[in-house]
């Protein structure tokens, strides 16, 4: 059984499709006291780092995160919810994160890149080149779907997948039984889908 966390900011129906599609059983999960009765966890989201931290507060999914973590069970964020899992975010002002991984999260470095090829946001196809990692089964350096401003800076020992947008940032995590991934796996069409598979299989 697999939670996919409401917390009025996840791209909620793309990602329960993609579950049903690989005939995963999962619930959109708004009910804080619920969230430790799931096998696993999937934290989405789209919008900013601020209102998301003050939902997930206002909601009670701050503490029931924090709780899950703590069983051992994978849990995997997407996108802003891979962002929600560091320390802290410079989006809009400096604002604390679930702490659940050591690092902050940036906005993409302009002068670092060459802005008439490297439009921010990022948007579109790009490769993660990867670890070794059971998320990466049967994959080799997949393209995947990216729409992002900001990114994660954290310790090497953390990063288990890197994107080339400008310069090298890490796209993908893992501290544990806690995972992340910039990209979307569930708009990443086959390559996606294989990951959500294999994150399954943990």
């Amino acid at each position: 059984m697999v939670a996919i966390i409401d917390y009025n900011m996840g791209n909620l129906a793309s990602v329960y499709n993609a579950c049903k599609l690989i005939g995963v059983k999962a619930d959109i999960v708004n009910d804080p006291s619920k969230i430790k009765e799931y096998d696993r966890v999937i934290l989405p989201g789209v919008g900013a780092f601020k209102d998301a931290m003050e939902n997930l507060k206002s909601t009670g999914m701050y503490n029931a995160i924090l709780e899950f973590s703590q069983t051992g069970k994978p849990m995997i964020g997407i996108c802003l919810g891979m962002q929600l899992l560091f320390e802290s975010s410079e989006e809009f002002g400096f604002t604390e994160g679930l702490g659940l991984i050591p690092g902050k999260v940036i906005a993409f470095d302009k002068s670092k890149m060459d802005m008439e090829d490297h439009k921010v946001p990022h948007m579109g196809w790009n490769k993660i080149f990867h670890e070794k990692s059971p998320l990466f089964d049967n994959l080799e350096n997949p393209y995947l779907y990216f729409v992002h401003s900001y990114h994660v800076v954290t310790k090497k020992e953390y990063s288990i997948g890197t994107t080339h947008y400008g310069y090298d940032f890490t796209s993908a995590v893992q501290k544990g039984n806690i995972y992340g991934f910039q990209p979307h796996p569930e708009k990443s069409h086959d390559n996606g889908i294989q990951i959500l598979k294999n994150f399954m299989k943990l």
